[in-house]
């Protein structure tokens, strides 16, 4: 059972707590706060003081140094989407839960310099809803728009389905406001897009998960809106030709590319089992399954054809019809509607929860040389089956991201199954093939003990350095995303 407060003063610390951001914000009652100690797998279970929401960043200054002063570890809290125990606090020490979702403003949006200003409670979902009502985007993607927060996308630098056009959040972010370690509050919400004056502490910070700092606010670079798309699921031959496929589709439509999503028969299988009501996009087996979007911003491309089609639809199609002559392509099923093309991407974003509702499965996001990708799948799928494991495994194939989940091979009992040899094999091979064993969900605490045997010693060092110059009292999420050393 999850225990609300930790015996450490508790009393004491939580009237100092509702000093600063009041009584109704601190909560310290177990069925007020089981949800907030715990994230969305549910593997990692702990206590903590209370858990503070706070709603401005001169709040946050204050319980961070009140918080550096009595020596109590913090932990910053989003949407809870994480999968790695990056917002849970460590067991064994006094904590507090810096929930930021009161902190849900868009401070400001500057259609014509592009950008939006927002503070990180602020739902990824609700920052596309603003931008698109200026006829812009905010193109970071995935599954869990609708609950997670941009202050938890900046921690762990998350990325998405349209990596392959837009970068990840860290290439998406122009400045940030963040609290430091004892409380002093960094502005740099200036929005430029150069600014070459010293270290850029904005990079520091993304990517950091709140070991050196929580990040307010941010200012976000936004992009003009499609005025045409085409969706298609494809059948390709071999993992291999994905890739020839991408590229020759990259170079016809001058980089227009917005997703390229891997998705494997194994994959399709499982979604559509646990939920019956999505339909299988193509008929038959799928040799490599490709869920692929293109978009453009220009208005030729969006100009209805004698036939009724769309400009950029129909010159897909036309190179699809190429693709198909050549064998790279075996099938392939493009959306006709809109509907049509929120049933695929349906598809896709139910790939964890179908994952989760078919049994017990170990999650590993991952990434490698787009050359490497088809070796790695091929080798590793082997090895797994020989294991007793069934890959089920989705990706990001335009940047490199696998998402590779091992479930149990029908007839085996999990809890029979060598995990840890199978996790060491996925790892000696990602060494090899200079992948990594992180790609967008975080170190949290779920992959310490891979950083101290795959992270470079040196690199290792650099950041404990850094972490013990910014964080003397090691307040700033303890536990997380350095290994001890």
């Amino acid at each position: 059972m999850i225990e609300a407060i930790q015996n450490t003063d508790a009393g004491g610390h939580v009237d100092a707590f509702r000093a600063i951001v009041g009584e109704a914000h601190v909560l310290t009652q177990p069925e007020d706060v089981a949800s907030y100690l715990t994230d969305w797998t549910g593997l990692y279970r702990s206590t903590a003081l209370a858990v503070v929401r706070p709603g401005t960043t001169g709040e946050v200054a204050e319980l961070i140094k009140l918080c550096n002063a009595r020596n109590i570890a913090v932990v910053p809290q989003g949407g809870r989407t994480g999968l790695c125990g990056g917002g849970v606090p460590l067991a064994g020490r006094a904590s507090v839960v810096v929930s930021l979702t009161r902190m849900n403003a868009i401070r400001s949006l500057d259609p014509e310099g592009r950008t939006v200003t927002a503070e990180a409670g602020v739902v990824l979902e609700t920052l596309h809803d603003a931008a698109l009502k200026q006829g812009l985007i905010f193109p970071l993607m995935f599954g869990a728009k609708g609950s997670c927060t941009v202050g938890g996308n900046l921690s762990t630098n998350a990325g998405g389905s349209n990596v392959v056009r837009y970068g990840n959040t860290r290439e998406l972010c122009l400045g940030i406001e963040a609290v430091m370690p004892d409380g002093s509050v960094i502005n740099a919400l200036t929005g430029l897009r150069k600014d070459n004056t010293g270290y850029d502490l904005k990079d520091l910070l993304i990517g950091a998960e709140g070991t050196l700092g929580i990040i307010t606010a941010a200012v976000f670079k936004l992009y003009p809106a499609p005025r045409a798309r085409s969706t298609a699921f494809l059948s390709v031959d071999k993992l291999e030709s994905a890739l020839t496929v991408l590229n020759r589709l990259q170079d016809h439509t001058g980089g227009g590319v917005e997703a390229f999503e891997y998705m494997p028969q194994p994959a399709l299988d499982v979604i559509c089992k646990v939920f019956p009501a999505i339909r299988r996009p193509l008929a038959g087996k799928v040799a490599t399954g490709i869920l692929v979007e293109v978009a453009s911003s220009r208005p030729h491309d969006g100009e209805e054809m004698q036939d009724g089609s769309i400009r950029l639809e129909a010159e897909v199609m036309e190179l699809l019809g190429g693709l198909m002559e050549e064998g790279l392509v075996l099938d392939a099923m493009m959306a006709q509607s809109e509907q049509q093309r929120a049933d695929l991407w349906k598809m896709r974003e139910s790939i964890l929860e179908a994952i989760t509702e078919a049994g017990p499965a170990y999650h590993l996001d991952i990434s490698l040389p787009l050359a490497r990708i088809a070796r790695f799948v091929e080798e590793m799928d082997a090895e797994m089956d020989r294991l007793g494991f069934r890959p089920l495994t989705v990706g990001h194939l335009g940047d490199g991201n696998l998402h590779y989940a091992l479930s149990a091979t029908e007839g085996r009992e999990w809890n029979a199954l060598p995990l840890e040899t199978a996790k060491e094999k996925v790892f000696a091979l990602l060494a090899e093939l200079n992948g990594s064993f992180s790609a967008e969900h975080g170190i949290g605490q779920s992959k310490l003990s891979v950083m101290t045997k795959l992270k470079e010693p040196a690199q290792l060092a650099v950041m404990r350095s850094i972490k013990c110059a910014l964080d003397i009292n090691n307040i700033m999420n303890p536990g997380k995303l350095l290994p001890p050393g």
